[in-house]
């Protein structure tokens, strides 16, 4: 079982930042790609960006130039760095992790959601 728990989110006026972590836990052998995803009102749930193990980043074009991913790999820990943001990226978004986990000698794959957090921007 693999848990993934964000943080970060809250309320930011148009124009600032905001950064959200997501970190995973359990018996967890390699993470392949982690991501973020967003999801507001009525919408449904999109792409924000994905990092492989790797380093290599996409984003959606929405958020290039203003949102960076990154990761620590040994913390088993992504972040989205927000800046510049706008009032269209009020949304819940929601971490992603995929790769393999269980027990030794019996590793599977798993994907994985957070719970999602709030990001509200206000004009």
């Amino acid at each position: 079982q693999v848990q993934l728990v964000e943080s970060g989110g809250g309320s930011v006026q148009a124009g600032g930042s905001l950064r959200l972590s997501c970190a995973a836990s359990g018996s967890i052998f390699r993470i392949n790609v982690m991501g973020w995803y967003r999801q507001a009102p009525g919408k449904q749930r999109e792409l924000v960006a994905t990092i492989t193990s790797g380093g290599s980043t996409n984003y959606a074009d929405s958020v290039k130039g203003r949102f960076t991913i990154s990761r620590d790999n040994a913390k088993n820990t992504a972040y989205l760095q927000m800046n510049s943001v706008k009032p269209e990226d009020t949304s819940v978004y929601f971490c992603y992790a995929d790769g393999r986990a269980g027990a030794l000698a019996d590793y599977r794959t798993f994907e994985a959601w957070g719970q999602g957090t709030l990001v509200t921007v206000s004009s």
